[in-house]
């Protein structure tokens, strides 16, 4: 793993993947920038990382660049996979609670999310 100037790795293997050491960031999620080419400091500041922390996740995901690639390809795939499972499973719960008539007192509000619904879909 890329080393820390005190000699402690700073991308681990934790359970959730390649980790930035003392953060819960996943390289996974510094890649999701990386590919829509953000520059560094964007991603940086995005994630409160130091200096050191987003210099090791860039360098490691460029000199791991296959491997990192691999595994972030296997993460899209299961979170898309995971995506449609829910929507499946939900998809039933959500028409109900859209079938609902508004609460007594929040008739306006409803009004203009239907408006901005369709709105929003009329540009599709």
């Amino acid at each position: 793993m890329t080393s820390h100037s005190k000699g402690q790795a700073a991308i681990i293997r934790t359970a959730r993947g390649l980790t930035i050491t003392g953060t819960r960031i996943t390289l996974y999620d510094v890649m999701d920038y990386v590919t829509a080419q953000y520059p560094p400091k964007f991603i940086q500041g995005l994630f409160d990382l130091t200096q050191e922390q987003i210099d090791a996740a860039l360098s490691y995901i460029e000199t791991h660049r296959a491997d990192v690639e691999a595994e972030y390809q296997q993460v899209l795939h299961e979170t898309e996979e995971l995506r449609q499972y829910y929507k499946e499973q939900n998809r039933e719960r959500v028409a109900r609670s859209a079938a609902k008539p508004p609460k007594p007192g929040t008739e306006t509000a409803w009004e203009k999310l239907q408006a901005a619904k369709a709105k929003r879909e009329s540009r599709v």
